[in-house]
């Protein structure tokens, strides 16, 4: 084994904190793609809200899986009684204090991919932010309208991008994901296994650098 091969991806889960526009399933799905997360190895993020991306959590945690949540309240107080988010599901909760829109930023930026599922303009904000951060994305398409509505946003944006997948398995889902994020860090990022160098090799389009 490589000494670097015990890091684990943190793969975002990302959705409605009120579920009733989700439709029949919903929820269900959601456990399922937590679940999914950690059978394949990855750790899941949420933005430690209720609704979709906690429900993943709870799949996550049926697996015995680690499970993190970025807060956009600045303290377990705040979290609690002036958002009413919960601390359910969570191994750790990092508070940002940044409100909604600055929590979804480092939300997204912290995690090496991101999952779409049913969602509103939350959700369509941390899918536009991994977008303009070329992150991997994986869709979930069900019965609701979110997909839908990327697509078309997508269609509309007239900017190619070939590391957005859509799916309705959230097993075959994870794993096109998980092969994006890995190809993306075998591109970018070499570690050297001679114990000796603590060198690291970034691959960049204008030519190879190593510190």
């Amino acid at each position: 084994m490589g000494k670097h091969e015990h890091q684990k991806l943190k793969l975002c889960v990302s959705g409605a904190a009120e579920t009733g526009v989700c439709g029949i399933g919903a929820l269900e799905k959601a456990k399922e793609i937590g679940r999914e997360i950690v059978r394949q190895g990855a750790v899941l993020v949420t933005g430690a809200t209720t609704g979709f991306p906690l429900w993943s959590a709870m799949g996550a945690k049926e697996e015995g899986g680690i499970s993190i949540g970025l807060s956009p309240a600045g303290s377990e107080k705040e979290h609690s009684e002036v958002y009413g988010l919960p601390v359910d599901y969570l191994d750790l909760i990092i508070y940002t204090g940044f409100g909604y829109s600055g929590r979804n930023l480092l939300l997204t930026r912290s995690s090496d991919a991101v999952f779409v599922g049913c969602g509103r303009i939350g959700t369509i904000n941390e899918f536009t932010v991994a977008f303009e951060d070329n992150k991997p994305i994986g869709v979930l398409e069900g019965e609701w309208e979110t997909d839908e509505t990327l697509k078309l946003i997508l269609e509309r944006a007239h900017r190619s991008n070939d590391k957005i997948v859509f799916g309705s398995d959230p097993k075959e889902l994870v794993k096109k994901v998980i092969d994006l994020v890995r190809k993306d860090k075998k591109k970018y990022m070499r570690f050297y296994e001679n114990p000796d160098a603590a060198r690291v090799s970034y691959d960049g389009d204008d030519g190879s650098r190593t510190l």
